[in-house]
């Protein structure tokens, strides 16, 4: 009888802890860092290998945790999908690790501090544009002022390949993320 009561206690208390707005957060995080795992590899499955430049995949979960879970979340999201992704299937390679790390960190961070001004919508347009915009610097800086390689790198052919991943972003990103927060009770 006693350990009926103390195994009833934890699982009240781990249930407590899971619905917890900060259990909600860590368990989101996981899940969305897991989905920017998964959803390149369907993607290459399904439509082949280029698949990822096209459609943005790994994009997808950083953003949903952008506008869900914030800064912290979505860079978390970021940081993890790429890492282990490499880890566990060898993409990106690691020639373009880095930079597929700083070009999602940037979003991450630029739609969690816009959606905060703005609505979703106009927050990730803003974060596509200006991400854009940001990364270009970024690589410019890279390969002229540290004189690293671009290992075939270019902002101009990434947005014309990724056109329909972009839009995509723009069309399912904002429902899903709303969805989420309401699904999940969160405020906002």
């Amino acid at each position: 009888m006693i350990e009926k009561v103390e195994n009833a206690k934890s699982q009240n208390r781990l249930l407590e802890i899971l619905t917890s707005t900060k259990g909600k957060y860590v368990v989101g995080t996981i899940l969305l860092s897991g989905l920017g795992i998964a959803l390149p590899r369907i993607f290459h499955v399904l439509a082949g290998a280029n698949a990822g430049a096209t459609f943005l995949p790994m994009h997808i979960a950083v953003l949903i945790a952008a506008l869900v879970f914030g800064t912290v979340s979505s860079t978390i999201v970021a940081g993890s999908s790429i890492v282990f992704s490499y880890l566990l299937t060898g993409m990106p390679s690691l020639a373009r690790l880095p930079y597929m790390l700083i070009e999602l960190v940037i979003y991450a961070i630029l739609l969690s501090i816009l959606n905060k001004r703005f609505n979703s919508y106009i927050s990730l347009i803003i974060t596509i544009v200006l991400g854009r915009v940001l990364y270009a610097g970024v690589l410019f800086v890279a390969i002229n002022g540290l004189g690293l390689p671009t290992y075939g790198i270019s902002v101009i052919e990434s947005i014309i390949t990724g056109l329909p991943g972009i839009a995509v972003q723009l069309i399912c990103v904002p429902f899903i993320a709303k969805a989420i927060k309401k699904g999940i009770k969160l405020n906002g």
